[in-house]
């Protein structure tokens, strides 16, 4: 991978550590958000210690044969696809009228007959050599360490590394962009956002002013972060959740993350300023911000974007955006529900360009997005309405059922087909104006919560396919948890089945023949 030179030395980054500081909650200004500030304020000389956390493992199975693997002769249902364990520890601690708090997590994995069939089958594939596969999984890092001391009464200051949520969306992210996301060891499961949200170090504040019934926050980014902090992460190398039909496939032989380009330096400074309040008893939102785009693009060395590449194919970047956005939420006494909206407007997202097959011969357009870069506005939209179900005397559950309905939609402003934009590099499918995803959940509650079965479905309306997780989470005891889910995908008869064939696969396409089977046992302290 490519590196800065303009990192500087260990003492500084290990300093930058030691400074590193806290993002923010969801924002609605009143209530519990505001009242935490205030009680950070008003602190003064306290000074404690307290360190929680968890032991936790998980174990996979496939639910289907995979044609990657069933080209080779190889079985892929039923096996084990991942036997994973991370151990957690969470410390918090006050001296005087400083907060701190400190996060690490170590994780670990076995190499299952199935990853190693999948790390065999690079040899096939021409990508073999390459690091051992469970370097997508292995991980251990300072996960969160920052300081956040009151001055005044009225603001608060925060100095670290940190998790900073803007925006209202659960499954899919219209203002969540501070941050990238891990998603190399899991792509779909159903969880906590915060688990695989990739902390930033930055400086933020947050500013009460009660006047107006609001609160302004602010962060600076300063660049301090590694390479691998910036963007999302997917499962590259082949691994279990590389998409249909790359799995066995290591595309880090091929291509180099280039977090130096022009476009898209990660040493760049980055920040976001938003407003949040309540006016006619609802709570809302308005938000600035200049972030990575989360999705990287393909610099290729057929037609290279401002910078000619280092990697033999392509290198993956992650060019800056501007993102405006707005929320509002409120209660409707009519529905007896709450109901929640989210618009963001992105100025120059990136996309590749360049559809149909891979072409190597034809320079002018070798196809699979590898025909350069095209920057487009594009709007997102999201409705929400959540509401609480009395199934108690229909499903006989101890209280009403949380549920869910949410609409997410992303348009790509002054859409031309003549553009010939695709949804994904390594996929030769145009995108199309608009991308429409409906999910749905809800969650029943047995034995005062300590059965609690749940379902989470999705639909894509623009191109047909979807998911479905079914779960029940488990209260054992006062110290110990378990989850069991099911993750089943289905595809709308779009998917690919031959690597880089320009085959007329979509979002759901991507999750061909995933289905997976997962166990989660987790023991706090």
């Amino acid at each position: 991978m490519r590196q800065s030179g303009k990192r500087g030395n260990a003492v500084t980054t290990v300093l930058a550590m030691l400074v590193a500081a806290y993002g923010l909650a969801p924002i609605h200004a009143s209530g519990a958000e505001t009242k935490q500030a205030k009680d950070a304020a008003d602190s003064g000389g306290d000074y404690s210690f307290s360190l929680t956390g968890y032991l936790r493992g998980w174990a996979s199975f496939n639910m289907d044969n995979q044609p990657e693997l069933k080209a080779i002769g190889e079985d892929s249902a039923g096996k084990l696809s991942m036997l994973r364990g991370s151990m957690l520890l969470d410390a918090d601690a006050r001296t005087g009228p400083i907060k701190w708090k400190a996060i690490g997590r170590l994780d670990r994995e076995h190499k299952t007959s199935y990853l190693n069939n999948l790390e065999k089958l690079r040899a096939t594939n021409g990508t073999a050599g390459g690091d051992s596969i469970l370097d997508n999984y292995n991980q251990g890092e300072i996960r969160e360490f920052w300081a956040e001391m009151p001055i005044g009464e009225r603001t608060t200051v925060k100095f670290g590394k940190q998790q900073l949520v803007w925006g209202e969306s659960d499954f899919f992210h219209a203002m969540d962009l501070v941050h990238g996301y891990d998603l190399s060891w899991r792509l779909f499961f159903e969880g906590e956002n915060e688990e695989w949200r990739k902390p930033l170090i930055m400086l933020s504040t947050k500013i009460r002013i009660p006047e107006a019934k609001g609160m302004l926050a602010a962060y600076v980014r300063p660049g301090w972060d590694r390479c691998q902090d910036i963007g999302n992460t997917y499962d590259i190398r082949g691994g279990r959740w590389f998409f249909q039909p790359y799995r066995g496939f290591d595309l880090s032989q091929v291509t180099d993350k280039d977090c130096n380009h022009k476009e898209g330096d990660y040493d760049d400074v980055t920040y976001g300023v938003r407003w949040s309040g309540e006016a006619f008893d609802l709570n809302y939102s308005l938000a600035y911000l200049t972030t990575f785009a989360a999705d990287p693009v393909a610099n290729s060395t057929f037609r290279p974007w401002k910078e000619r590449p280092t990697g033999a194919v392509f290198d993956l970047i992650h060019p800056k955006i501007d993102v405006l956005g707005a929320t509002v939420s409120g209660y409707s006494a009519a529905l007896d529900s709450v109901l929640s909206a989210e618009v963001a407007y992105t100025k120059d997202q990136p996309y590749n360009i360049g559809s149909g097959a891979f072409n190597p011969g034809n320079l002018s357009n070798p196809g699979i997005g590898l025909n350069g870069v095209k920057l487009k506005d594009t709007l997102t939209t999201m409705i929400r309405i959540d509401k609480n179900l009395n199934l108690e005397n229909i499903l006989g559950t101890s209280r009403p059922s949380f549920s869910s309905i949410q609409i997410f939609n992303t348009q790509i402003l002054n859409f031309d087909k003549q553009d010939d934009i695709v949804r994904l590099f390594a996929y030769g499918n145009r995108a199309t104006e608009h991308n429409t995803i409906v999910t749905a959940f809800t969650t029943l509650n047995y034995r005062n919560d300590t059965i609690n079965p749940g379902l989470a479905v999705g639909f894509d309306v623009s191109h047909g396919g979807g998911f479905a997780i079914p779960s029940v989470s488990l209260v054992l005891n006062d110290k110990w948890l378990a989850k069991i889910e099911a993750d089943i995908f289905w595809t709308g008869g779009k998917h690919n089945d031959r690597q880089f064939s320009g085959q007329a696969s979509q979002l759901f396409g991507y999750f061909n023949q995933s289905n997976q089977l997962v166990f989660r046992l987790t023991r706090q302290f």
